[in-house]
């Protein structure tokens, strides 16, 4: 077998355990925690811990390496102690675990500790440890599974970060939320990291001034202020966002990048009648995108609009390597889209 054939990722076979929400598990004799994205996997974790230490103090909480596993562990950790506390086991590396471990897994699960819970943390970076997983997903050991996949599109991140506030019952205004997702575009753990900042420094709801006040040096909310700025006809204000934004470090090509994105979004909307849940779901876009994306058409036209679509894409060519003058490009194109016009027209 090639070596990139042995380290695919484990294919996911049906399960006839409990699928548990990252945000909300129960525990359960064994807790499989699977899939790559680890701020998920870590907030189900630290769940489960606060939920077991809120049902007894006592908790003997130990924490274990797969890869680096001494046998004899698993079952020296899960066994009742003199006093019957209960225990929490918790294994990371199962990709990567050693065959001792894997033995003693698997007959683990067979038969499980009494006041023990197990969690299994595997991120599906390889078919190590398959086996053991695919054992739990038939029912062995009366298991649950937390999923963990990969947040990788915006709607993703944007259902992500509106969790964090519906978690902590904080109001946060749609736009602030928009603009927030947008700054940490690439970062889902910064993304986390700033929801909880807001969250424990901010004492009232959460405004779009408060985002740019705290995050406001972040390129992709500068991005998207200068495109907000330009399709809603405010020129002047339009390229002095543009130029703040080039002064604070930003590239040209996400500059680019945002303003294309809100024009495509316009193109979509324009000239649709469905509710904004229907078209939503028909587009695949979220309900605030389709209303954004129809308040921002307010005063364009279809010619204005397939103008500045042309103008984004002859933008995009020149920001990549297609102009020597990068800053022009995006100069020339802000301004297309506020006056809505041909460039020095």
């Amino acid at each position: 077998m090639p070596p990139a054939a042995r380290r695919a990722a484990p294919r996911r076979t049906a399960s006839a355990i409990k699928q548990m929400a990252w945000r909300d598990p129960q525990p359960a004799p064994i807790v499989l925690i699977s899939g790559p994205e680890e701020v998920c996997a870590e907030r189900a974790t630290a769940t489960l811990r606060a939920y077991l230490r809120a049902e007894d103090p006592s908790l003997e909480v130990s924490d274990v390496r797969a890869d680096d596993y001494a046998p004899g562990t698993l079952l020296s950790l899960t066994s009742p102690s003199l006093f019957g506390e209960p225990r929490l086991v918790r294994i990371a590396g199962v990709e990567k675990c050693s065959d001792e471990f894997l033995a003693e897994a698997l007959q683990y699960i067979q038969h499980p500790q009494d006041g023990a819970t197990v969690i299994l943390r595997h991120t599906g970076a390889s078919v190590r440890g398959k086996k053991l997983l695919e054992a739990i997903r038939a029912g062995t050991g009366g298991g649950a599974e937390v999923a963990c996949p990969a947040v990788k599109r915006d709607s993703d991140r944007f259902d992500f970060a509106a969790g964090e506030f519906r978690s902590a019952e904080k109001r946060i205004a749609p736009p602030a939320l928009r603009a927030l997702v947008s700054a940490f575009a690439d970062d889902l753990t910064e993304l986390a990291a700033a929801c909880q900042q807001l969250i424990s420094d901010v004492p009232g709801d959460i405004t779009e001034a408060t985002v740019e006040r705290y995050y406001g040096g972040r390129v992709e909310i500068s991005a998207f202020t200068v495109a907000d700025t330009a399709i809603a006809g405010r020129l002047g204000e339009a390229l002095v966002s543009l130029r703040h934004a080039l002064s604070s470090g930003a590239d040209p090509v996400p500059l680019v990048a945002a303003i294309a994105s809100k024009l495509r979004s316009m193109a979509r909307v324009a000239g649709t009648r469905e509710s904004s849940a229907a078209l939503g779901a028909r587009l695949g876009m979220k309900d605030w995108q389709i209303d954004r994306a129809r308040r921002d058409l307010v005063g364009w036209s279809e010619a204005s609009l397939g103008l500045a679509i042309q103008a984004a894409a002859r933008a995009d060519a020149e920001v990549k390597g297609g102009s020597r003058d990068s800053v022009f490009a995006v100069e020339r194109l802000v301004t297309v889209i506020a006056t809505r016009a041909p460039f020095g027209s």
